[in-house]
């Protein structure tokens, strides 16, 4: 009797766990597909990732809390005429509401500028610390200009703090880094600041920036044209200051923003960029689908492509640089790591292949840099590559003179 009530209790047990699991099963790999296919919230959600903040108490108005001292934060206004009437909103010369975004910047100064006007900018001493070991660079346009500048700006406060980084940014000789980042968090987290760092010291301005959505910026759901028409706005913000040379660094999700911006700006002539770098790069939101590692338990599916890869690319979530890179001239230059997990080094290497095959045979010159995955650079570190300084400021010298 005692034998017989344990083996039905194990064949309820079993019985249970197999119910369990059946519908566990059904839940992940056929009800959430199935609300995946039809939800674009959740597409964008999964997408961009704007849920993911971190450090949870960065001050991105104080952007010498996380060691970019002599750096400006700032926002901008981008028109949207799809935006929603909660977001921010003011009035035309007409009276009728013009809608637009607000998205927040940072301006770094490179750090031989910033040893000109330490004084002026009232730096701390951990700052003069840091500018001490910074050489002294010539250069006859801010040998001409300090003087004036240091006259109209005795003192860098919050009144003049604009006018004060617009004039830097316009002197001659200058060049600017736009740096559109990868999806979660803001422009304040993890290597993004390295990054910053690692431009400045070469002697470059950085203008980094959060997509709507993101960061200090209006929380409205993103989307590929959002966040182009936000890296649009920035652009064309820098180029109507200045006619100094702007290299545009996209990473991870922002190569297929990079890419589709160009594609967009080409007709600028004298305005255009001098070239772009991307970091992990892409060929489409489907092929990183199908190869991003979150993907494996899905991938085999039948219904994968109808109800993951595809529905995304319906609804305007495409991110297509490898359509997107025969379609402006400026040279470029692609980094990637073979140990690279998040976009796998595959669709970089492919993208490359892409574009010597399409693009014209009189643009700017691709060149693609393999970094070993014996090195550990992983997605996010390239920027901790002994070489890369001499990298950049290669493909900088080289191009920064031409218009393509």
């Amino acid at each position: 009797m005692l034998f017989t009530r344990r083996r039905n209790f194990i064949k309820r047990i079993s019985l249970v766990t197999v119910q369990i699991g059946l519908l566990a099963f059904s839940l992940v790999f056929i009800v959430f597909p199935l609300v995946f296919r039809y939800s674009v919230t959740l597409q964008r959600g999964i997408l961009f990732l704007t849920f993911i903040t971190y450090p949870r108490d960065l001050d991105l108005s104080n952007p010498s809390s996380v060691g970019l001292y002599a750096t400006r934060s700032f926002f901008l206004n981008v028109p949207d005429p799809d935006v929603e009437d909660n977001v921010s909103q003011d009035k035309d010369d007409g009276g009728r509401t013009k809608r637009h975004v607000r998205i927040g910047l940072w301006h770094v100064l490179p750090k031989h500028v910033v040893k000109r006007f330490a004084k002026e900018m009232q730096l701390s001493d951990e700052a003069h610390e840091d500018l001490r070991n910074v050489t002294e660079v010539k250069d006859p346009n801010i040998d001409q200009l300090e003087t004036v500048i240091k006259s109209s700006f005795p003192l860098v406060n919050s009144e003049n703090e604009q006018q004060f980084y617009e004039r830097l940014l316009a002197i001659p000789g200058n060049t600017i880094v736009l740096y559109l980042h990868g999806n979660t968090a803001s422009r304040g987290s993890g290597h993004r600041l390295d990054v910053y760092k690692l431009l400045r010291n070469l002697g470059y301005h950085v203008i980094s920036f959060d997509y709507r959505g993101y960061g200090d910026s209006d929380p409205v759901s993103p989307t590929e044209e959002g966040v182009v028409r936000d890296a649009m706005t920035v652009y064309n913000y820098i180029s109507n200051l200045t006619m100094n040379p702007i290299f545009i660094w996209g990473h991870s999700l922002g190569t297929g923003v990079a890419t589709n911006m160009l594609a967009q700006l080409n007709y600028l002539d004298d305005k255009a960029a001098r070239g772009v770098i991307l970091e992990a790069p892409f060929t489409n939101i489907k092929d990183e689908i199908r190869m991003h590692p979150f993907a494996r338990p899905f991938k085999h599916l039948p219904w994968f492509d109808h109800t993951i890869a595809r529905p995304m690319y319906t609804n305007s979530l495409r991110f297509e640089s490898d359509q997107h890179i025969s379609k402006f001239q400026q040279p470029i230059m692609i980094l990637h790591a073979e140990d690279d997990y998040v976009v796998p080094f595959q669709l970089g290497y492919k993208l490359y292949r892409i574009a010597l095959d399409t693009r014209g045979k009189s643009w700017g010159p691709i060149e693609f840099h393999r970094f070993d995955g014996s090195r550990k650079f992983g997605h996010k570190y390239i920027c901790y590559a002994p070489e890369l300084p001499e990298l950049i400021k290669n493909f900088v010298n080289n191009y920064h003179k031409d218009i393509f």
